[in-house]
């Protein structure tokens, strides 16, 4: 039975047990939240020796780490490095989105070494077979998509993203409503290439209760995709994404009711002013589903800091109420990333989750920054360096240049906590 199921019965699962307590909550809390679809513990029955995270409602907002390989670079050894440098940034969890290589065995080489949930888009490798088959996308079937969400399913993946909401509804809104960068989904457009050239339905949608079986088998949470999410932000906000949002509060209804966990996918390139609202949308349709963004962005001209670009949206998001960031690197709109960049993107979402987390009300998270501050005013540099999102960031600059004072190198002998402290008889004894 899946978690969900299990939830409804009443049952307290191990991964529920974990869950809370790495949440600091009570386990009752989890278990009515997975029983109500706000909250999902992606938990594949075949991911050997998996450390379970929650995502949803009352939990302290995750990261995700993408991962992969490109028709044009990549390769195991590649994506195993990056891996590494997500756990060790301290990613919740990780996507392959591999499209380039042996993908079916670097998926497996990554679940391998992936103790954490670790999610896949089953589409491309279905894709891009059909390429190499037949020559083209669009000539794949069926049964290639289904094969291929199952290899996934079975190998162990927790979560895929399935974009079940592109149908021939969605296309027709995008056709009549004119847009600047059209579609930026990769996933989507595998789909919108391969209904408008066969006139046929999605089987993604059409076929959704196939699809449910799957899940159903191996616990795999969904995370419906958004295919037409913005790509950038004169597109943010318009009626071909809301369409798709529609139609993905439909498929929520149905994967609760087959026993199955489903999270949504959302935006992409949005201005600040439209976040908050975007949130309280797909809340409202999608009746307290869990929420996954990528981003957002909140502006396009930040090529090569796109990292940061995102952790601005990220935290409005996240203080708003979306329950799990997907990280941007710096190389987001340029290049695959390298290791480094992963652990910047990991870091930087990190903070945006965090300082979404703070607003929220989440427990522990404001006890960490007062604790942070506790040690700043006792001069107690080495509790700073371990309270730091990134102590080895932290303790490297710290390293870098000496002072003849007990505060930083900034202030050298003129801290002005420790003036203050002085004047007023708060200093810590020994300082």
């Amino acid at each position: 039975m899946t978690q969900l199921e299990l939830a409804k019965k009443g049952t307290l699962t191990s991964q529920m047990t974990i869950v809370a307590e790495k949440e600091g909550i009570e386990p009752k809390v989890v278990l009515q939240g997975v029983a109500d679809g706000s909250i999902v513990i992606p938990a594949n029955i075949n991911h050997k020796g998996l450390d379970p995270c929650g995502i949803g409602k009352g939990l302290c907002t995750k990261v995700n780490a993408n991962i992969g390989t490109s028709s044009d670079i990549g390769n195991i050894e590649t994506e195993l490095e990056k891996v590494q440098a997500s756990l060790d940034a301290k990613a919740d969890t990780v996507m392959d989105l591999s499209t380039g290589g042996d993908i079916p065995a670097i998926r497996r080489a990554i679940l391998e070494r992936c103790p954490v949930p670790l999610g896949t888009v089953p589409i491309y490798q279905a894709g891009i077979a059909a390429i190499e088959r037949h020559g083209s996308i669009v000539k794949m079937t069926a049964d290639d998509m289904f094969e291929a969400i199952e290899d996934h399913a079975r190998d162990g993946v927790d979560f895929l993203t399935v974009h079940c909401a592109v149908n021939q509804k969605t296309i027709a809104r995008l056709k009549s409503d004119k847009r600047l960068t059209d579609v930026v989904s990769r996933g989507g457009s595998f789909l919108i290439g391969w209904i408008l050239h066969n006139e046929c339905e999605s089987p993604l949608y059409e076929q959704y209760d196939r699809l449910l079986e799957i899940a159903l088998k191996y616990d795999v949470t969904l995370s419906l995709g958004d295919g037409l999410r913005p790509g950038s932000i004169a597109d943010a906000s318009d009626r071909a994404q809301f369409e798709e949002l529609l139609t993905i509060g439909e498929l929520v209804d149905r994967a609760r009711e087959a026993g199955v966990q489903v999270m949504v996918e959302g935006p992409g390139h949005m201005p600040l002013d439209q976040i908050a609202a975007n949130v309280q949308i797909q809340k409202r349709t999608c009746k307290g589903a869990p929420f996954y963004v990528l981003g957002p962005l909140v502006t396009d001209v930040a090529a090569g800091y796109d990292h940061i670009t995102s952790a601005i949206g990220g935290a409005i998001a996240a203080a708003a109420g979306v329950d799990f960031l997907c990280y941007v690197t710096p190389s987001e709109h340029l290049a695959l990333p390298n290791p480094e960049e992963v652990r910047q993107g990991v870091i930087a979402s990190r903070i945006a989750a965090h300082a979404g987390d703070i607003v929220k009300g989440i427990p522990g998270a404001w006890e960490w920054d007062y604790a942070m501050s506790t040690a700043r005013k006792n001069l107690d540099w080495e509790a700073q360096l371990k309270l730091a999102m990134d102590p080895e960031k932290a303790a490297e600059i710290r390293a870098r240049q000496s002072t003849s004072g007990t505060g930083c190198s900034m202030c050298g002998n003129y801290c002005a906590m420790e003036l203050v402290s002085d004047y007023l008889g708060t200093a810590k004894k020994g300082c």
